[in-house]
């Protein structure tokens, strides 16, 4: 398996993404995911945001991560697709980000739902406006040789029976699943039973630990976490993420595991990636 980190955890810290680069270099990790930015900010202009806009030129900016010795694991391209504006914004920005991630060496781009049931739309209705959405974002996800990952982190994605109805919108190998260690414990799932049960569609995995204190105001009331803000290790989702690890291990997965923490400016994270590596360790998984 292979360690990588998202660079929402630095969000607090208003880092660039190119000290983002930077801080994977120190810390000997070799791959990277961000959020991509369909338009212009002054947050992100003036260097304050450690994440991508898609006017950047992503061979141009593969070039700059090579210099790094970082790539890409994923690109996050989750705006919620389960609302009535789903295809009008968010299948569009799928679009572009497929064609960028092509470019920039990205082989996955994440997507997912919405965290509440929308508004004006039966549970029904917004699984066949998804299913549509889906089917235009396959065939371009196709040509590109992209794969397009549904992370669970909503009202429909973070319910096993949704998702396995999501994963066979279409019958492609492009379309896949972020296993989310904490968005599907929050959500009151198992998510050992959770990953078990989609273990064939894994292709790239975010691991976060969950807070006691956390867990215990929202647990089954919220279906994802914004930024953990907790140290793999440190939290109640500990075994959960070591059990998981060894079910990964089991099934021969050999893609990356993607640190969703809270930064803060480095401590934390850092703490998550020594917790991470032990752990591997521990359960004799391999890291690259």
């Amino acid at each position: 398996m292979r360690i990588g980190f998202h660079t929402d955890a630095f969000n607090s810290a208003y880092w660039s993404f190119e000290k983002c680069l930077q801080w994977a270099s120190d810390n000997d990790v070799h791959f990277i995911e961000c959020g991509l930015i369909d338009g212009v900010s002054w947050i992100h202009g003036l260097g304050y945001q450690p994440h991508v806009a898609l006017y950047e030129d992503p061979v141009l900016l593969r070039r700059k991560m090579d210099r790094y010795g970082v790539r890409f694991s994923q690109v996050d391209a989750a705006y919620p697709l389960s609302g009535k504006d789903g295809p009008l914004r968010g299948v569009p920005y799928v679009l572009k980000s497929i064609a960028w991630a092509a470019q920039a060496g990205s082989p996955c781009v994440d997507t997912t739902d919405g965290l509440h049931m929308p508004e004006g739309l039966s549970e029904e209705e917004s699984m066949a406006l998804m299913k549509r959405s889906y089917e235009t974002i396959i065939e371009v996800a196709e040509a590109h040789e992209i794969i397009v990952n549904i992370e669970p982190h909503g009202y429909f994605t973070t319910r096993p029976e949704f998702m396995e109805r999501m994963l066979a919108f279409v019958d492609s190998r492009w379309l896949r699943l972020n296993m989310d260690t904490g968005n599907t414990f929050i959500a009151g799932q198992e998510p050992t039973e959770f990953l078990q049960r989609f273990i064939d569609k894994v292709s790239h995995v975010h691991v976060k630990d969950v807070s006691q204190s956390l867990a215990d105001a929202v647990r089954g009331g919220q279906t994802g976490i914004a930024v953990s803000h907790c140290a793999l290790g440190d939290g109640v989702n500990a075994d959960n993420i070591k059990a998981c690890l060894a079910i990964l291990r089991d099934h021969g997965y050999d893609g990356v595991l993607s640190l969703e923490c809270e930064g803060t400016a480095g401590a934390m994270i850092e703490k998550s990636l020594a917790w991470l590596r032990a752990t591997c360790g521990d359960l004799g998984i391999r890291l690259h």
